[in-house]
């Protein structure tokens, strides 16, 4: 789970890759670096998330069997919701 800024978006094959400013991490399972590719395994941008805002999101990493492909993956059972001050204090309350 990440507080992150949606810096540029750009379709890759069947997928939507999203250069994300990591803005906050939380309750990370792997490590982040401070911008991070995110993937969405569609081209419709399923959930939009718009170039310029701020989400919360959770993801998962994917790496495959033979360990040479590592990304962050938001699938249709991940989280992605509009960052507000509200989401701010339920992670500080965490």
């Amino acid at each position: 789970v990440f507080h992150g800024r949606i810096l540029a978006r750009r379709l890759v094959g069947r997928e939507t890759r999203y250069e994300v400013e990591v803005k906050a991490p939380y309750r990370q399972r792997f490590p982040l670096v401070s911008r991070e590719y995110l993937w969405v395994p569609n081209t419709c941008g399923c959930p939009p998330l718009r170039e310029g805002g701020e989400y919360l999101l959770m993801a998962r990493r994917h790496v495959n069997h033979e360990h040479t492909l590592n990304r962050i993956l938001l699938q249709d059972d991940g989280y992605a919701r509009p960052w507000t001050l509200r989401e701010a204090r339920l992670v500080r309350e965490a």
